[in-house]
């Protein structure tokens, strides 16, 4: 289990008024604690995707082909840039990253962005 955090926060007390100020600017609420998101798989676009905290976007596409008979299925290993800074529990999740506007990042997601999560995994509740 991983106790939470925010990246780049120097402090607890700095990782609570960072995790506040990312709720507002999703237009949301902080999440209780005990109940902060980790990380979410999602599905979008046609393929799986995991946003955990501290971590950059990252996801797989599955194809599948039929060649002289055979299927042939490929896994493509997909990438973002886009760091994941605080996810919030609600209906849709919302995912806030450290892309524009929060840095001069660009990236080819929103932010925040929301998504219906097919697994969610909680920080420890300690």
């Amino acid at each position: 289990m991983v106790a939470f955090f925010v990246p780049r926060a120097g402090d607890d007390d700095q990782a609570e008024r960072l995790y506040e100020a990312f709720a507002e600017f999703a237009g949301g609420a902080p999440a209780p604690r005990g109940e902060r998101v980790r990380s979410i798989a999602f599905s979008q676009d046609g393929a799986e995707w995991v946003a955990e905290v501290g971590e950059e976007l990252r996801g797989e596409r599955t194809t599948r082909q039929l060649r002289r008979g055979e299927l042939i299925e490929r896994i493509e290993t997909l990438t973002s840039t886009s760091r994941v800074l605080a996810i919030y529990p609600g209906s849709p999740f919302t995912v806030v990253t450290d892309a524009q506007p929060i840095t001069g990042a660009a990236s080819e997601w929103a932010n925040p962005f929301t998504v219906e999560p097919a697994r969610v995994v909680l920080f420890d509740r300690h």
